[in-house]
Protein backbone atom coordinates (compact mmCIF):
# COMPACT_ATOMS: atom_id res chain seq x y z
CA UNK A 1 0.00 0.00 0.00
CA UNK A 2 1.18 3.39 -0.86
CA UNK A 3 0.75 6.07 1.90
CA UNK A 4 -2.16 7.93 -0.09
CA UNK A 5 -4.06 4.52 -0.26
CA UNK A 6 -3.09 3.88 3.63
CA UNK A 7 -4.39 7.39 4.26
CA UNK A 8 -7.79 7.03 2.65
CA UNK A 9 -8.45 3.66 3.43
CA UNK A 10 -7.62 4.52 6.93
CA UNK A 11 -10.24 7.57 6.92
CA UNK A 12 -12.74 5.55 5.15
CA UNK A 13 -12.63 3.06 7.63
CA UNK A 14 -12.90 5.99 10.31
CA UNK A 15 -15.93 7.01 9.09
CA UNK A 16 -17.69 4.14 8.82
CA UNK A 17 -17.26 3.38 12.07
CA UNK A 18 -18.81 6.48 12.58
CA UNK A 19 -21.59 6.74 10.55
CA UNK A 20 -22.29 3.01 11.79
CA UNK A 21 -22.37 4.33 15.09
CA UNK A 22 -24.92 7.14 14.49
CA UNK A 23 -26.60 6.33 11.13
CA UNK A 24 -25.63 2.97 9.55
CA UNK A 25 -23.95 3.28 5.88
CA UNK A 26 -20.43 2.69 6.36
CA UNK A 27 -20.28 0.41 3.46
CA UNK A 28 -21.02 3.18 1.44
CA UNK A 29 -17.80 4.65 2.28
CA UNK A 30 -15.13 1.43 2.76
CA UNK A 31 -16.07 -0.48 -0.26
CA UNK A 32 -15.59 2.26 -2.97
CA UNK A 33 -12.25 2.86 -0.94
CA UNK A 34 -11.24 -0.39 -1.76
CA UNK A 35 -12.27 -0.16 -5.46
CA UNK A 36 -10.53 3.12 -5.48
CA UNK A 37 -7.25 1.29 -4.51
CA UNK A 38 -6.92 -0.90 -6.60
CA UNK A 39 -9.08 -4.18 -5.10
CA UNK A 40 -11.15 -6.06 -7.56
CA UNK A 41 -14.63 -5.86 -6.88
CA UNK A 42 -15.86 -9.26 -5.26
CA UNK A 43 -12.81 -9.02 -2.70
CA UNK A 44 -13.76 -5.15 -2.03
CA UNK A 45 -16.84 -6.63 -1.21
CA UNK A 46 -15.66 -9.16 0.99
CA UNK A 47 -12.79 -7.32 2.45
CA UNK A 48 -14.77 -4.56 3.28
CA UNK A 49 -17.62 -6.80 5.07
CA UNK A 50 -14.59 -7.84 7.53
CA UNK A 51 -13.43 -4.39 7.61
CA UNK A 52 -16.99 -3.19 9.54
CA UNK A 53 -17.85 -6.56 11.37
CA UNK A 54 -16.65 -6.01 14.52
CA UNK A 55 -19.35 -3.31 15.09
CA UNK A 56 -22.38 -5.69 15.40
CA UNK A 57 -21.52 -7.46 18.06
CA UNK A 58 -21.17 -4.25 20.08
CA UNK A 59 -24.57 -3.07 18.87
CA UNK A 60 -25.90 -6.54 19.46
CA UNK A 61 -24.58 -6.08 23.54
CA UNK A 62 -25.74 -2.77 24.01
CA UNK A 63 -29.60 -4.62 23.59
CA UNK A 64 -28.82 -7.49 25.70
CA UNK A 65 -31.91 -6.55 27.79
CA UNK A 66 -34.08 -6.31 25.19
CA UNK A 67 -32.82 -9.99 23.23
CA UNK A 68 -33.58 -11.33 26.38
CA UNK A 69 -36.98 -10.62 26.17
CA UNK A 70 -37.38 -13.61 23.09
CA UNK A 71 -36.97 -16.78 23.93
CA UNK A 72 -33.67 -19.47 23.22
CA UNK A 73 -35.69 -21.14 20.65
CA UNK A 74 -36.86 -17.90 19.11
CA UNK A 75 -33.17 -16.47 18.87
CA UNK A 76 -31.82 -19.62 17.64
CA UNK A 77 -34.44 -20.11 14.96
CA UNK A 78 -33.79 -16.83 13.18
CA UNK A 79 -30.14 -17.26 13.58
CA UNK A 80 -30.15 -20.55 11.92
CA UNK A 81 -32.09 -18.92 8.78
CA UNK A 82 -29.86 -16.32 8.94
CA UNK A 83 -26.32 -18.33 8.64
CA UNK A 84 -28.09 -20.62 6.24
CA UNK A 85 -28.99 -17.76 3.98
CA UNK A 86 -25.67 -15.57 5.10
CA UNK A 87 -23.99 -18.53 3.83
CA UNK A 88 -25.85 -18.98 0.23
CA UNK A 89 -25.21 -15.14 -0.37
CA UNK A 90 -21.77 -15.67 0.38
CA UNK A 91 -20.87 -18.63 -1.23
CA UNK A 92 -23.51 -16.89 -4.61
CA UNK A 93 -20.66 -14.18 -4.38
CA UNK A 94 -17.45 -16.61 -4.53
CA UNK A 95 -18.72 -17.59 -7.60
CA UNK A 96 -19.61 -14.20 -9.59
CA UNK A 97 -16.63 -13.03 -11.56
CA UNK A 98 -15.31 -9.43 -11.18
CA UNK A 99 -17.31 -8.58 -14.20
CA UNK A 100 -20.49 -9.66 -13.12
CA UNK A 101 -20.28 -8.21 -9.68
CA UNK A 102 -19.53 -4.86 -11.46
CA UNK A 103 -22.64 -5.02 -13.35
CA UNK A 104 -25.05 -5.59 -10.20
CA UNK A 105 -22.81 -2.69 -8.36
CA UNK A 106 -24.25 0.04 -9.35
CA UNK A 107 -27.59 -1.31 -8.75
CA UNK A 108 -27.07 -2.66 -5.15
CA UNK A 109 -25.40 0.26 -4.37
CA UNK A 110 -28.40 2.44 -5.41
CA UNK A 111 -30.87 -0.15 -3.86
CA UNK A 112 -28.80 0.18 -0.45
CA UNK A 113 -28.86 3.90 -0.37
CA UNK A 114 -32.86 4.24 -1.39
CA UNK A 115 -33.47 2.02 1.46
CA UNK A 116 -31.31 4.02 3.45
CA UNK A 117 -33.03 7.40 2.74
CA UNK A 118 -36.30 5.51 3.00
CA UNK A 119 -35.74 4.03 6.26
CA UNK A 120 -38.42 5.10 8.83
CA UNK A 121 -40.99 4.88 5.85
CA UNK A 122 -40.49 1.93 4.97
CA UNK A 123 -40.90 0.19 7.72
CA UNK A 124 -44.27 1.96 8.75
CA UNK A 125 -44.96 0.84 5.00
CA UNK A 126 -43.79 -2.57 6.00
CA UNK A 127 -45.73 -2.39 9.10
CA UNK A 128 -49.23 -1.88 7.16
CA UNK A 129 -48.55 -4.91 5.56
CA UNK A 130 -47.82 -7.55 7.94
CA UNK A 131 -50.47 -10.17 6.44
CA UNK A 132 -47.40 -10.32 3.35
CA UNK A 133 -45.56 -12.61 5.87
CA UNK A 134 -46.14 -14.78 8.38
CA UNK A 135 -44.50 -13.63 11.55
CA UNK A 136 -41.16 -14.84 12.20
CA UNK A 137 -41.01 -16.80 8.13
CA UNK A 138 -38.26 -18.17 7.08
CA UNK A 139 -38.47 -17.46 3.82
CA UNK A 140 -38.38 -13.39 4.23
CA UNK A 141 -35.10 -13.85 6.80
CA UNK A 142 -33.58 -16.17 4.57
CA UNK A 143 -33.96 -14.32 1.14
CA UNK A 144 -33.13 -11.03 3.37
CA UNK A 145 -29.91 -12.84 4.74
CA UNK A 146 -28.63 -13.86 1.04
CA UNK A 147 -28.74 -10.16 -0.17
CA UNK A 148 -26.60 -9.17 3.29
CA UNK A 149 -24.26 -12.40 2.27
CA UNK A 150 -23.83 -11.12 -1.24
CA UNK A 151 -23.77 -7.54 -0.59
CA UNK A 152 -24.05 -5.91 3.06
CA UNK A 153 -25.28 -2.18 2.05
CA UNK A 154 -28.52 -1.74 3.67
CA UNK A 155 -28.88 -4.66 5.25
CA UNK A 156 -29.81 -3.14 8.88
CA UNK A 157 -32.95 -0.96 6.98
CA UNK A 158 -34.32 -4.33 5.45
CA UNK A 159 -34.04 -6.19 8.06
CA UNK A 160 -36.06 -4.03 10.23
CA UNK A 161 -38.36 -3.40 7.14
CA UNK A 162 -39.04 -7.17 7.39
CA UNK A 163 -39.34 -7.23 11.37
CA UNK A 164 -41.68 -4.42 10.53
CA UNK A 165 -43.85 -6.83 8.65
CA UNK A 166 -43.64 -10.18 11.24
CA UNK A 167 -45.93 -7.34 13.05
CA UNK A 168 -43.09 -6.24 15.61
CA UNK A 169 -43.47 -2.94 17.17
CA UNK A 170 -40.69 -2.15 20.00
CA UNK A 171 -37.57 -0.56 17.78
CA UNK A 172 -35.66 -1.47 20.28
CA UNK A 173 -36.13 -5.35 20.28
CA UNK A 174 -36.05 -4.86 16.51
CA UNK A 175 -32.66 -3.05 16.68
CA UNK A 176 -31.41 -5.67 19.13
CA UNK A 177 -32.12 -8.62 16.75
CA UNK A 178 -31.29 -6.48 13.92
CA UNK A 179 -27.86 -6.18 14.96
CA UNK A 180 -27.44 -9.65 16.45
CA UNK A 181 -28.17 -11.33 13.71
CA UNK A 182 -25.87 -8.93 11.21
CA UNK A 183 -23.08 -10.29 13.56
CA UNK A 184 -24.87 -13.93 13.04
CA UNK A 185 -24.47 -13.09 9.14
CA UNK A 186 -21.69 -11.03 8.99
CA UNK A 187 -19.36 -13.85 10.76
CA UNK A 188 -20.22 -16.99 8.40
CA UNK A 189 -19.85 -14.48 5.68
CA UNK A 190 -16.21 -13.41 6.98
CA UNK A 191 -15.61 -17.35 7.47
CA UNK A 192 -16.35 -18.08 4.04
CA UNK A 193 -14.34 -14.85 2.65
CA UNK A 194 -11.23 -16.28 4.55
CA UNK A 195 -11.11 -19.63 3.60
CA UNK A 196 -12.49 -18.97 -0.15
CA UNK A 197 -8.90 -16.25 0.19
CA UNK A 198 -10.68 -13.20 -1.05
CA UNK A 199 -9.99 -10.90 1.67
CA UNK A 200 -6.44 -8.66 1.46
CA UNK A 201 -6.05 -8.62 5.14
CA UNK A 202 -3.76 -5.95 5.42
CA UNK A 203 -6.01 -3.20 4.11
CA UNK A 204 -9.23 -5.25 6.29
CA UNK A 205 -7.32 -5.17 9.69
CA UNK A 206 -6.08 -1.33 8.88
CA UNK A 207 -9.77 -0.41 7.88
CA UNK A 208 -11.10 -2.43 10.96
CA UNK A 209 -9.30 -0.65 13.55
CA UNK A 210 -10.05 2.86 12.41
CA UNK A 211 -13.68 1.73 12.10
CA UNK A 212 -13.56 0.51 15.63
CA UNK A 213 -11.77 3.75 16.50
CA UNK A 214 -14.88 5.87 14.95
CA UNK A 215 -17.52 4.05 16.78
CA UNK A 216 -16.10 5.00 19.94
CA UNK A 217 -15.71 8.39 18.24
CA UNK A 218 -19.89 8.21 16.94
CA UNK A 219 -20.94 8.66 20.37
CA UNK A 220 -18.83 12.56 20.35
CA UNK A 221 -19.92 13.23 16.90
CA UNK A 222 -23.84 11.97 17.99
CA UNK A 223 -23.86 14.95 20.15
CA UNK A 224 -21.63 17.64 17.84
CA UNK A 225 -23.31 17.07 14.52
CA UNK A 226 -27.34 16.11 13.99
CA UNK A 227 -28.35 12.84 13.15
CA UNK A 228 -30.08 14.50 9.63
CA UNK A 229 -26.97 15.69 8.77
CA UNK A 230 -24.86 12.84 8.99
CA UNK A 231 -27.79 10.99 7.42
CA UNK A 232 -27.78 13.13 4.61
CA UNK A 233 -24.01 13.07 3.94
CA UNK A 234 -24.34 8.91 3.91
CA UNK A 235 -27.19 9.19 1.07
CA UNK A 236 -24.94 12.07 -1.19
CA UNK A 237 -22.18 9.66 -0.55
CA UNK A 238 -24.44 6.30 -1.87
CA UNK A 239 -26.12 8.05 -4.78
CA UNK A 240 -22.90 9.67 -5.67
CA UNK A 241 -21.06 6.13 -5.50
CA UNK A 242 -23.73 4.60 -7.11
CA UNK A 243 -23.43 7.17 -9.86
CA UNK A 244 -19.63 6.76 -10.36
CA UNK A 245 -20.31 2.49 -10.59
CA UNK A 246 -22.92 3.76 -13.06
CA UNK A 247 -20.85 5.82 -14.90
CA UNK A 248 -18.16 3.12 -15.21
CA UNK A 249 -20.76 0.11 -16.04
CA UNK A 250 -22.32 2.14 -18.76
CA UNK A 251 -19.80 4.75 -20.12
CA UNK A 252 -16.34 2.88 -20.53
Amino acid sequence: MTAIEVFVLAIAGFGAGVVNTIAGGGTFLTFPALVWAGVPPVAANATSAVSVFPGYLGGAVGFLSELKTLSRAQMIRLTIITLAGGLAGSLLLLVSSNEAFSLVVPFLLFFATTAFLLGPKLRNWAAGRTRLLRPEGAVGLFLVSVYGGYFNGGLGIVLLALFAMWGWRDLHLMNGVKNGLSFALSAISVATFAVAGLVVWPMAVLMMVFAVLGGYSGAWVAKAVPASVVKAMVVVIGYGMSAIFFVRLFGG
